[in-house]
């Protein structure tokens, strides 16, 4: 029901900006290491919550859907009391783990899980959903930063806006499957609202607009070569999966979404990972 892969869109962008955070501080702080698992246990968790809790919620509308309907929920393959509790279990994992962090992470992590949960209804009454999806996965590298610090530096909010545009950008590339459906049953999103081609437009602005954001955190963080080298490839592998897919043949979405977006975000944390311990 949970793909485990999926955490790994957010976790390289939550770990820049813990690195990020460590560089202005020293990264030589007693319990970093410790700090570290706890804040992939916290990324882990809150993912597992916000993917089970949209099952449960989709599950009917899953269950009309040709591309969805054999989800675990609507198939049968998993009950919902046992979603509910699978969905119980993570939660605690996650204010567990966010009271190891720090008290403003404890004191942060309901509304965490409300803006992740708040996403999954999005899709009733707004196109806008794509950018909330974006903003669920761009908080990731500003709560690690206050993970880190205890306190959140404005700074590090130019990687939340790169990572909420880029999200928002490959989700809508993703929806173009469901143009069709989304019209028959009356939910919301670019795609139906736009059309297909107009709604790929859509994403490459907004993926542009990723690289400029990237660009400006590179100028606030006073990052070297290697980041820019970073914002480069990035760009290279949006440019790709751009390229993969068409108004007109949409077979490649699959590899576009999980396979270049995967590449994305492992090769933008290499690229700044090594220039943040270079100039540390």
């Amino acid at each position: 029901m949970i793909k485990f892969e999926h955490s790994i869109f957010a976790l390289p962008f939550a770990l820049t900006g813990a690195l990020l955070a460590w560089r202005d501080e020293g990264f030589a702080r007693e319990g970093a290491w410790a700090k570290l698992a706890w804040i992939v246990v916290a990324m882990v968790a809150a993912r597992s919550v916000a993917m089970a809790f949209n099952r449960v919620l989709d599950a009917d509308i899953d269950a009309r859907n040709p591309r969805t309907k054999m989800r675990h929920l609507p198939a049968g393959l998993l009950s919902k009391s046992f979603a509910w509790g699978f969905i119980a279990f993570w939660t605690l994992i996650f204010l567990f783990a966010s009271r190891e962090l720090n008290p403003l992470c404890l004191k942060l992590a309901p509304i965490a899980l409300a803006v992740l949960m708040f996403y999954s209804f999005t899709k009733r009454f707004t196109m806008s959903s794509h950018l909330v999806l974006g903003f669920c996965l761009g908080i990731a590298p500003a709560a690690a930063w206050i993970a880190v610090r205890g306190s959140l530096d404005p700074r590090i909010l130019w990687l939340t806006l790169a990572v909420t545009l880029w999200t928002a950008g490959f989700d809508i590339i993703y929806a173009c499957q469901d143009y069709a459906f989304d019209v028959e049953s009356g939910l919301f999103s670019v795609p139906k609202k736009l059309g297909i081609a107009p709604a790929l437009w859509v994403s490459r602005a907004l993926h542009l607009g990723m690289l400029v954001s990237l660009l400006f955190l590179v100028h606030a963080f006073g990052l070297g070569s290697l980041a820019l080298a970073g914002v480069g490839a990035v760009a290279g592998l949006l440019l790709w999966e751009h390229r993969l897919v068409k108004a007109d043949d949409l077979s490649r979405v699959d590899a576009a979404f999980f396979t270049m977006n995967g590449y994305v975000s492992v090769l933008f944390f290499l690229f700044w990972a090594t220039d943040i311990f270079l100039r540390r």
